[in-house]
């Protein structure tokens, strides 16, 4: 493409000139966005120039509007030159990344899509390449790539710094992609000013007479393309030529008219061959002329491409026929009728044998009517496509076999499968819609088993819906009786959720777990485990412990079934039990690719990790958990982490950090209503205002969880919030108040053993007791195993110590005292430790002066890192575990190592022993 397609842009060639130049040190991505024709590929043509005379590696990929439902098609563009390495990846890695393309065995049946790994694969094969000579990935026409090349591009967009590796996009206005929501960079191009447009047009037209050239640009309005095209087609006299300057026009449309109108002098078998050509989503010149043989009934020869050469509609090499600008394909499409559309597809798909995707996609578009074999390979389709981790082809492959199929016995199973693909792309509306035309359709008893469980997905209001409760259970009970108890369990699931969210009175739960204890399934299966856990969580408490107990002993649940097992276990206060599940899921969800699930995982195990004070796994799993839900698009989740980095900030005493996560975490609850999330943000609240001495700020917040008529009530998290409730009551009020929950909670949780809630309400018990009862009350809760709890026993011994010393028992008191200042030392709790030292320098007791370890110099992911390195993990290895990649781990390695001190892995260990 010539200099003079420039015109104009010196600010954007000085932007896209850094970049490049900039690639040896620094991965960057840039998003070039502008109007039809406005430059974009004129400026990514030159980056790519620019870093081939640099030495780098280019690959490119340009989107196709036809191309929109084949899965990965964009992304086997950009490294097909490169697939002889992908044996050089981990197994896993390459069979993900070669299952993606069809070039190997999809996972196993029951496995998930892994598109986070084939994004990883993606990752470390250009890393290794960027190993030698940087790349840059130059796509144009980005916004009509497939989905999942879009989500893979996004993943290693999100995870440039460390790779010499540049991503260059060019987006048409108009068209949002998932690029959108990533904050990337842009370049926007507006028109070219008057001068630059008519120094561009003296450029291409020299000598133009002054009343043509005026028309021109005044036409053109500044956009490069126009101004290249319209001479020509202004020439001509008449009502063309009149519309190519009518302002009620678009530019857009007179664009393709420019195009459109030099067709009409090219030879039948050319104008053929470029109506397959735009029909076609691959542009091999093999298949398009044999198609176009099979659309003119005679051999087309290769040379029958030549005029359209010539007039610079298409380039073509012995591979590949392409066209100069996507509106030249639009021009060809919208001059042809709908006939010849129809035909040219068929023509296609009649060429198309061994690429069963491809060719039952043309045979769909060249069906002018319904046709139930087209519909069941389209299914087909879509099941390759969700097996490829790429649901969103597979919703578009189901929409289109939805329109098509002519059975209605098969349509509503096609709209269930529709909608809940859509449900799990998060497209909310589009799921609600295809339900909605379930509605009047007549559906056996499992198909409105499903109905009822995905517009479960759909509801947004939990609160103490009886009615929607009821019709759970009955259909629950319904699809039992049918032969799918699987089903069953899944919407008692539900239904357990609902209770733990707003208890609906005993009669109700009680008659949740009666249904689901009458399901054919093992007690110790994890869904039944998680809706006793869910639906009586103190009822039930004391069997769930011992089912959690079994579970342990015997082993073998998979990862998923272990993500359940601890979300359970932190419903019911079986933090105790639910390390340890969450760990394990947390390590399969990462082997498998489930990074959906993982971000989940984290959340819940960062809560367990912020109860313990267990910065070494809380802090990297809030920082993991925060960046996932971003990346996946899960407000919910994402607040979630929010509020654990909030509790976690809090304990260190870092109150400025706490108060901001809290904010935008109760931004988030606003905007997603979760009523768990509610509570938790004010239990947080609490503990901020304690952490900074505010004790009946404190209360007032904690106080709102155990208010029924308060948005945050939560029946189950007030076992969380007693001891904050109890440290905060210091006004005889407050006090009066906390003891009156306290009973109530007793009484409520006589049938429990979870650990967390004896030891909950055991110290608060001491918090709240009378000057009488206080000395036996506090050797009770110090007389519990306090080991896996040494934030809490901590706080217990510094409020023990307090009450010894405000009763004159000084020298009694300095013992707990310096007990608890210790520890509040040893686990970082700043502003607790502080409250310790000052009550020992009030018992006559100098306090310590601690200072800061080095460990918290790093930030939570170098802290992640610093610790799978200490375990003898390769860079490469770690880069798996973390979906980074092994440059980026090394990157960190170097700026971790003199934050320590230290030169080596050796030494890292070292220092991780001593400092534990």
């Amino acid at each position: 493409m010539s200099d003079h397609d420039l015109f104009g842009r010196e600010k954007e060639v000085t932007v896209l000139d850094a970049l490049v130049a900039g690639l040896p040190e620094e991965g960057q991505a840039l998003v070039v966005r502008g109007a039809p024709g406005i430059g974009k590929s004129a400026l990514l043509a030159r980056a790519t120039r620019q870093a081939e005379r640099s030495g780098f590696s280019v690959l490119s990929a340009s989107g196709v509007e036809a191309e929109t439902h084949l899965p990965f098609a964009g992304l086997y563009q950009l490294t097909r030159t490169m697939l002889d390495r992908v044996p050089r990846l981990p197994p896993v890695q390459a069979e993900a990344l070669l299952g993606a393309f069809g070039m190997a065995a999809p996972p196993p049946a029951g496995q998930p899509p892994q598109l986070f790994l084939i994004a990883l694969a993606t990752l470390d094969l250009l890393s290794e390449a960027a190993g030698r000579a940087p790349v840059l990935l130059v796509v144009d026409d980005a916004q009509w790539l497939d989905s999942p090349t879009l989500d893979v591009l996004a993943f290693m967009a999100r995870r440039l710094g460390a790779e010499p590796l540049g991503m260059l996009f060019g987006v048409r206005d108009g068209h949002p992609t998932s690029l959108d929501t990533l904050g990337l960079r842009e370049l926007r191009l507006p028109p070219l000013t008057p001068g630059d447009a008519g120094a561009l047009l003296d450029a291409v037209e020299p000598g133009l007479d002054p009343p043509l050239r005026h028309r021109v640009l005044d036409a053109a309005a500044g956009n490069p393309l126009a101004v290249i095209e319209l001479p020509a087609a202004l020439r001509r006299r008449g009502a063309a030529a009149a519309a190519l300057t009518s302002s009620a026009v678009p530019l857009t449309a007179r664009l393709e008219q420019t195009f459109a109108s030099r067709l009409s002098d090219l030879p039948t078998d050319t104008r053929s061959v470029l109506l397959v050509a735009a029909s076609d989503d691959e542009g091999a010149l093999g298949e398009v002329l044999a198609a176009a043989s099979v659309l003119a009934g005679s051999d087309v020869a290769p040379d029958s491409v030549s005029p359209a050469v010539e007039l610079g509609l298409v380039t073509v090499d012995e591979y590949r026929i392409r066209f100069c600008h996507p509106l030249v394909r639009s021009a060809v499409l919208q001059s042809a009728s709908l006939t010849e559309r129809l035909t040219a597809h068929g023509a296609l798909a009649a060429v198309l044998d061994g690429h069963p995707d491809r060719q039952i996609w043309h045979r769909a578009a060249a069906s002018g009517r319904r046709d139930e074999s087209v519909a069941a390979e389209l299914d087909r389709t879509a099941a390759r496509a969700e097996e490829r981790g790429a649901p969103a082809v597979a919703l578009a492959a189901l929409e289109r076999s939805i329109a098509l199929g002519e059975l209605p016995s098969h349509t509503a199973k096609r709209l269930l499968k529709a909608a809940g693909l859509a449900l799990e792309l998060g497209r909310a509306d589009q799921a609600s819609a295809l339900l909605h035309r379930v509605a009047p359709l007549k559906l056996d008893v499992l198909e409105r088993a499903q109905t009822v469980l995905l517009r479960e997905g759909l509801e947004t209001d939990v609160s103490n819906n009886i009615p929607r409760l009821r019709l759970l259970i009955a259909t629950a009970e319904e699809a039992a009786d049918a032969g799918d108890p699987g089903l069953a369990l899944r919407l008692l699931r539900t239904a357990a959720r609902r209770c733990w969210w707003s208890d609906p009175g005993r009669a109700m739960r009680e008659r949740v777990v009666a249904a689901a204890e009458r399901l054919p399934v093992p007690e110790l299966h994890p869904e039944l485990v998680f809706v006793l856990a869910g639906a009586a969580p103190l009822e039930r408490g004391a069997t769930v412990i011992e089912r959690f107990e079994r579970l342990e002993s015997e082993g073998g649940y998979d990862a998923l079934a272990a993500a359940t097992l601890g979300t359970a276990a932190t419903m019911m206060g079986g933090y105790d039990h639910a390390a340890g599940f969450l760990r394990h899921a947390a390590a399969g969800l990462r082997a498998q690719g489930r990074l959906w699930l993982l971000a989940q995982t984290l959340v819940s195990l960062s809560f367990v990790s912020a109860h313990t004070v267990d910065w070494e796994s809380g802090l990297p799993s809030v920082a993991e958990a925060a960046r996932l839900a971003e990346e996946n698009a899960q407000p919910r989740w994402l607040t979630g982490a929010l509020i654990a980095k909030a509790q976690l900030s809090a304990v260190r005493g870092e109150l400025e950090t706490a108060r901001a996560a809290i904010e935008r975490a109760e931004r988030g609850v606003i905007a997603v209503a979760n009523p768990s999330n509610l509570a938790y943000v004010q239990i947080t609240r609490g503990l901020i205002a304690l952490a900074a001495g505010r004790h009946a700020e404190a209360f007032g917040c904690v106080w709102r969880v155990f208010d029924p008529a308060d948005p945050a009530h939560h029946p189950y998290l007030q076992f969380i919030a007693i001891p904050v409730l109890a440290e905060a009551a210091v006004r005889e009020e407050d006090r009066t108040a906390a003891r009156a929950a306290l009973s109530r909670l007793d009484g409520a949780s006589a049938a429990t053993t979870a650990r967390l809630i004896r030891t909950n309400l055991s110290v608060a018990h001491a918090l709240l007791a009378d000057d009488e009862d206080a000395e036996a009350a506090f050797r009770a809760a110090l007389g519990l195993d306090l080991s896996r709890d040494p934030f809490t026993r901590a706080r217990l011994l510094l409020a023990h110590g307090t009450w010894l010393r405000r009763r004159r028992r000084v020298m009694e008191s300095r013992a707990p005292l310096r007990i608890a200042r210790e520890c509040f030392a040893s686990l970082g709790a700043e502003p607790w430790h502080e409250r310790a030292g000052q009550e020992l320098r009030s018992a006559g007791e100098r306090g310590d002066q601690s200072s800061p370890a080095d460990w918290d110099l790093l930030t939570p992911q170098e802290l992640q890192i610093a610790q799978l390195a200490a375990t003898g993990l390769s860079n490469r290895e770690i880069g798996q575990q973390l979906y980074l990649s092994h440059r980026t781990i090394g990157a960190h390695l170097y700026r971790i190592y003199p934050k320590l001190g230290i030169t080596s892995r050796g030494q890292l260990r070292e220092r991780l022993r001593l400092d534990d």
